[in-house]
């Protein structure tokens, strides 16, 4: 691929969106159209293939070059990798996966069909088959499934200059290299060379004198979350990883990390709203339903709860209109309430900053939190009450209700993520349906009971 080629920003990516959709609906303009992909780098590729209906993406992806299909098949959603596999015959499969790296092929494995998976195995060299294999063994979210292999080593007991042209004798370095690991002869970590200090030192001294002997280092059972509050927090371009043995494995590079933070986080707002896996927008409509049904189906429940909560007050909202009015407001508040304690929660359990001991300072701060606002916004929204209907007592009930919606709010946001997590299950799942129906609910029948017991 040409080295020139560069990543496009995100608004030459839509321009070039709306210059190749009329290209990818006209056959006689395949010609055209397959030379403005070949100059386009694989990332851009795969976000013009997640943008377009499923018709013009055929059309793009049949006029891709065969070499370019694994690297476009790594960079796509995996939804919309799904549509593309389906559309390939095992031949095509076979050779585009053959020229992706065994990280790589990990990373698409899952999806591809088993017979084509054996098929490349068997055409792997036997270290590259033990690689894919390794990384295939380790768990989805740990270290080691986002591990890469090539990596720079050199001894610790050679010199600078003997390291300096071991490293001219290669073509290049892999990506992301920022420092050597140093090991000893039995392949053992002992510390990092960043290649600044490379550059800076004479070149008589030895490694192990240069060193920086106690490097950040990861084990592959390590969680990939921990791993990427490590990045963040140490300025990391890359770490070693490590076995038992302090045997040096692989390497874990911020572009993997960057990809599993962004990953989870699209993964964290799909479950919030209810969806169960990541999506095509172009998908067939019978694929859609399926993702977005049974959470759908809990929040037909909860309406229909709220519902009977309504119903039993239809006498008090007969007698007092303005209750049907004014109930929503209380619901509302809350659920928006509901949802930012929650949010906020979840983001925390992510970034491991919440523990055990805490739960209830955490709970008592937040209903002190909704109190406040309760107070602030309840008494507002009683004044707002009054001025419009001219009832004191109504727009007591109405600061009442905000208060004490808002606390429930606040005590269902700490929760739901508390409960999930206690019982393994992700935090995020469902969790803006879950909020909604507490206080939607709570809401309904905290006002109206209110307004039947003081005003009727």
């Amino acid at each position: 691929m040409p080295e020139a080629l560069a990543r496009l920003e995100v608004e030459d990516l839509q321009q070039t969106l709306r210059d190749i959709e009329p290209l990818a609906a006209d056959k006689s303009k395949s010609t055209e159209l397959r030379a403005r992909l070949d100059a386009l780098h694989p990332a851009d590729i795969a976000f013009l293939l997640e943008a377009l209906p499923l018709e013009e993406r055929q059309a793009v992806w049949n006029l891709v070059k065969a070499d370019r299909d694994g690297e476009i098949l790594v960079e796509v959603s995996e939804a919309v990798r799904e549509s593309l596999i389906e559309s390939m015959d095992s031949a095509e499969l076979v050779a585009a996966a053959e020229t992706l790296e065994a990280d790589e092929l990990a990373d698409i494995a899952a999806d591809l069909p088993a017979g084509v998976m054996e098929e490349v195995v068997r055409s792997l060299p036997l270290e590259e088959r033990a690689r894919l294999r390794a990384a295939l063994s380790y768990p989805e979210g740990s270290v080691g499934a986002l591990m890469d292999f090539e990596h720079v080593a050199v001894r610790d007991d050679v010199t600078m200059e003997a390291a300096t042209r071991y490293l001219r004798r290669m073509d290049e370095l892999p990506g992301h290299t920022d420092q050597l690991f140093v090991i000893d002869r039995a392949q053992r970590l002992k510390g990092s060379l960043p290649l600044a200090r490379i550059i800076v030192t004479d070149l008589e001294h030895e490694v192990s004198k240069v060193m920086i002997a106690d490097s950040v280092r990861f084990h592959p059972e390590d969680s990939a979350e921990d791993a990427a509050s490590a990045f963040e927090r140490y300025d990391l371009v890359s770490a070693p990883v490590v076995d038992a043995a302090d045997t040096l494995i692989g390497r874990l590079t911020v572009n993997a990390v960057v990809d599993h933070i962004r990953e989870r986080s699209a993964e964290s707002r799909l479950a919030e709203a209810g969806l169960r896996q990541e999506e095509d927008v172009f998908a067939p409509i019978l694929d859609s339903f399926k993702n977005r049904w049974s959470w759908l189906a809990l929040n037909l429940v909860t309406a229909f709860i709220a519902s009977r909560v309504i119903g039993l007050f239809e006498g008090s909202i007969e007698r007092l209109v303005a209750l049907a009015a004014l109930m929503p407001i209380v619901a509302g508040v809350g659920g928006n309430s509901g949802n930012q304690t929650i949010t906020m929660i979840v983001r925390a359990l992510a970034l491991g900053q919440i523990s055990g001991a805490y739960w209830r300072q955490l709970l008592a701060k937040e209903i002190g939190v909704a109190l406040l606002n309760g107070v602030v916004w309840g008494c507002l929204l009683g004044v707002v009450a009054y001025v419009f209907y001219g009832n004191v007592a109504l727009g007591g009930v109405m600061a009442l209700a905000m208060l004490l919606n808002l606390v429930l709010a606040a005590t269902m946001g700490v929760a739901i993520p508390w409960i999930r997590e206690r019982f393994g299950r992700d935090p995020a799942v469902g969790s803006s349906v879950l909020i909604t129906a507490c206080t939607d609910s709570g809401g309904f029948f905290i006002f109206l009971g209110l307004a039947t017991l003081f005003l009727m």
